[in-house]
């Protein structure tokens, strides 16, 4: 409302001028005639009109200044809210959701979306104020100097509704498709440059920019259809405009010489009132681009909001998690690819055991690991932390509780020593190099020439693969969670610092539950507890002495791989 009654008044006084200039007109034209004849007179008439001009002008130049201080910064907030709202809501959102989307589209809805969508909230709505305004003040002044003239003068109007009507329909259907192309383009472009190597290796070069130009041509060809519709927009208004004055200067002249309009100030004051008019009118074009583009980009955005999350808190309250796990005949299908991962898989892992999971690829061992975090909900059976039902755990007290370093190292484009940080925000130094000590990452870290604030490159591209898994697991441990997944995080580092670090690790998860996946016999042999996945089922079970004494594949894999250690 502050908005709108500062706009009223700037519009006031901004169109105050042109009366004075109309009584300039009648003060000269009398002097002309001899009706005034001290030539004083007229310059003191015209000296104080040209103040009151000069008054009105800086107090609507004031007023216009604070309306744009009030619509822009408003809408900056809007955006502010908009874009955390829509950041909050993808975090909510499961993993089934990322499978699904690009990350390229993800990026273009929260920020080219957003930006369209808080142009409408600010200049959009500012203008349209200020053209509604306008156009009413404009109107009074002109029906009050010449009522038959004004209804002459508006006549183009209807025609100027009509055709912003049917070009505000083309130009919706063509930005959307244009936000779309972009959101392409953005997809393809963070693809290529996350797998900047892959590209090179291959030599794929000129096919990736091949395509990149046939992106970047069909996004320019919808760019350039929705600006054709555009450009119709300022002639259209410009040739309106043109009108309304030849039909003032035709008609109101007529009226001139029939002694309907007794002044020529009122000719004077309708041409200015015209003009006016062009730049509340030629708005109208632009507004009513930017309202359609940010309506179409508001449906892209609602429609990842309308999103519903898989995953849900069922409770505010906080649990206390101590670490006992275990599976009940579960089944789980992943819905993107139908796969069963899981099928009727049973365990127990009590608090402060560690439990190995070994298995070939594709046999589910990280489908369980991403269960226990309740990244997915499981189809059947049940899972019990502690005895009780995972779905009915606060969501955030069984993460919180949970340290998990996944097979695929994922770091921040950050220092290293924030990368381990990562677990514990408030850690110390004296923390942070424990734990990089039993990760055996310490001395690597050292022999950088920046140590711990070394900044790493996109997803930790700076760092070989074993650093990038221990710096992995050093955010884990310096967590210092009641549970611990570790993902065949081990892959990557060669036998000896992989013992290494399992002996760290059995030193500190001794209070702690702890579940190993792993290709190798030498990460599982000093667990309390080995299960064998095969196709989603568990095919053996015991400890380490146990499943050597049976014949199955965790024989033979220690057979297998005791072999290639003594080649």
């Amino acid at each position: 409302m502050i908005g709108l009654f500062i706009t009223i008044a700037a519009r006031i006084f901004a169109i105050y001028y042109i009366p004075l200039i109309g009584q300039s007109t009648v003060v000269i034209e009398e002097y002309v005639n001899g009706t005034i004849t001290e030539i004083s007179e007229v310059k003191s008439e015209l000296a104080y009109n040209i103040l009151l001009i000069i008054g009105t002008t800086l107090i609507s130049a004031f007023l216009t200044f604070l309306m744009r201080q009030t619509f822009i910064v408003v809408s900056r907030h809007m955006e502010y809210d908009l874009k955390n709202e829509v950041y909050q809501h993808y975090q909510e959102l499961s993993l089934n959701f990322y499978k699904k989307n690009r990350t390229g589209d993800l990026m273009n809805r929260i920020s080219e979306d957003v930006s369209k969508v808080r142009l409408y909230l600010g200049p959009a709505i500012m203008y349209s104020v200020t053209t509604f305004t306008s156009t009413v003040v404009v109107l009074i002044f002109m029906i009050q100097a010449a009522p038959m003239l004004t209804l002459y003068t508006v006549i183009p109007l209807p025609i100027l509704a009509f055709s912003i009507y049917k070009l505000s329909v083309a130009i919706h259907k063509r930005s959307t498709i244009v936000q779309q192309y972009l959101s392409k383009l953005n997809t393809f472009t963070q693809e290529s440059f996350s797998g900047i190597a892959v590209i090179k290796s291959y030599g794929l070069e000129p096919q990736t920019n091949t395509n990149f130009t046939d992106l970047s041509n069909g996004s320019r060809d919808k760019n350039i259809d929705l600006v054709k519709v555009q450009a119709f927009f300022f002639p259209l208004m410009v040739l309106l405009i043109g009108i309304s004055n030849i039909i003032v200067i035709y008609v109101g002249g007529r009226q001139i010489i029939s002694g309907q309009i007794e002044n020529i100030d009122v000719l004077v004051e309708f041409i200015l009132y015209v003009n006016m008019l062009t730049w509340p009118v030629a708005s109208i074009g632009w507004v009513t681009s930017l309202v359609q583009q940010a309506d179409a980009s508001q449906e892209r955005i609602n429609e990842f909001l309308g999103e519903d999350p898989e995953i849900t808190n069922p409770k505010t309250e906080p649990d206390t998690v101590n670490g006992s796990i275990e599976f009940k005949n579960v089944s789980f299908t992943y819905d993107d690819t139908n796969i069963t991962a899981l099928k009727n898989v049973s365990f127990s892992v009590k608090k402060g055991e560690t439990l190995a999971i070994i298995g070939k690829t594709g046999s589910g061992k990280s489908t369980i690991l991403e269960l226990i975090g309740r990244l997915y909900d499981i189809d059947k059976g049940e899972i019990l932390i502690d005895g009780r039902k995972i779905h009915e755990l606060n969501l955030e007290s069984l993460r919180d509780s949970i340290g998990y370093v996944p097979q695929d190292a994922f770091l921040f484009s950050d220092s290293i020593k924030n990368n381990i940080k990562f677990g514990k925000t408030d850690a110390s130094d004296e923390e942070i190099i424990q734990a990089a000590k039993n990760a055996s990452v310490h001395r690597n870290i050292e022999g950088f020439s920046k140590g711990y604030e070394t900044v790493l490159g996109e997803r930790g591209i700076t760092l070989s693969g074993g650093q990038k898994q221990r710096v992995s697991i050093a955010r884990a441990i310096i967590h210092d969670p009641e549970i611990l997944l570790f993902d065949d995080c081990l892959s990557a580092v060669d036998t000896e610092t992989e013992e290494e670090i399992l002996n760290n690790l059995f030193k500190i998860t001794k209070n702690k539950t702890t579940i190993i996946v792993s290709h190798r016999i030498s990460s599982a042999k000093n667990a309390d507890k080995v299960i064998i996945l095969e196709d989603g089922r568990i095919v053996q079970e015991g400890t380490h002495q146990q499943l050597l004494n049976t014949d199955g594949y965790y024989k033979e894999l220690y057979a297998k791989q005791l072999n290639e250690k003594e080649m």
